[in-house]
């Protein structure tokens, strides 16, 4: 039986296991995809204290290396189910395994949230992607458009206008939600087109993507479309087991805590008002150290 499990191998869930495994504990991570998380996908990371610039790559491969330096254990298989006998915990993966503890940390995280149009799921690698640093370099002296108002859409129409020959940037709104700094650089790169009180009505191609249709019953000819509308949580496989909101992020008492004892919750999982890195390792140490607490007292 391990001392804690956590469920997600993001900056919060690897920071939970850093955490724990230099307070003696017996750790294992389940990770579904990858490990580090979305943070991987990010190009440059320029708002973590203390570093100027890095990758996300590089800084969430690092934390992953000092959690396996510590004697974690690591495993790339997805969680299924999460059963509560008494005080044990049964986790159920995709790998018809079966691991106890009587200690949880979920930081699963969250998932790109689509635009919910026809023909999108079909399209997604064929000229529809929701990472830009991920394949914006298929895009080379090519027509693009980014969908979303925030700091991630922004920060996208900023990176592909070095790479493509024209990106519009569509909105839905009549201004940005996302910082101003960000805003303005958009504003000023000359290949970059913004269209706001606009949205996508269509997608059109079969192979691949062709043009969209967009408010007006206009058409916009595309090699490719980027969509950065936000995240949803991934916590449906819990939903019988811990209380979750209304849009499906897990409540808590003090920010860590959940309904059930012994299971606790870190990163941008959690209902919460910010979702940054900085916060994301703050969660996570913060789980870590209470559960290992409420062990230790046991």
């Amino acid at each position: 039986m391990y001392d804690l499990i956590i469920i997600g191998a993001g900056p919060a869930g690897l920071t939970a296991a850093l955490y724990a495994l230099r307070a003696g504990k017996k750790v294992l991570v389940l990770e579904e995809k990858a490990y580090g998380g979305q943070i991987i996908n990010a190009q440059k990371v320029k708002n973590y204290p203390g570093i100027i610039e890095v990758s996300g790559k590089d800084w969430a491969m690092t934390l992953f290396q000092q959690v396996k330096n510590f004697g974690g254990e690591t495993k790339l298989e997805k969680v299924v189910s999460l059963k509560v006998d008494g005080s044990e915990k049964i986790i159920m993966t995709d790998m018809d395994e079966e691991y106890q503890t009587k200690t949880v940390v979920i930081s699963t995280g969250t998932r790109y949230r689509k635009l919910g149009l026809p023909k999108e799921d079909e399209l997604v690698g064929k000229g529809i992607s929701y990472c830009a640093t991920c394949d914006g370099n298929f895009y080379q002296d090519k027509d693009v458009a980014v969908v979303g108002g925030g700091n991630t859409a922004l920060m996208d129409a900023i990176y592909l206008s070095g790479i493509a020959k024209k990106v519009y940037l569509i909105h839905r709104r009549d201004e940005f939600r996302g910082e101003k700094i960000y805003v303005d650089e958009a504003r000023r790169k000359e290949n970059v087109e913004i269209l706001l009180n606009t949205v996508v009505t269509g997608l059109n191609g079969v192979d691949k993507l062709e043009s969209i249709g967009i408010s007006g019953d206009r058409e916009i000819k595309l090699d490719g479309m980027f969509v950065a509308v936000g995240n949803q949580p991934h916590n449906q496989i819990f939903q019988d087991v811990i209380e979750l909101d209304d849009v499906g992020y897990i409540k808590t008492n003090d920010g860590v805590h959940t309904n059930i004892n012994g299971v606790y919750v870190a990163g941008d999982t959690r209902a919460k008002d910010l979702r940054q890195l900085t916060t994301a390792i703050s969660d996570g140490a913060i789980a870590a150290t209470m559960a290992v607490q409420e062990m230790d007292n046991s």
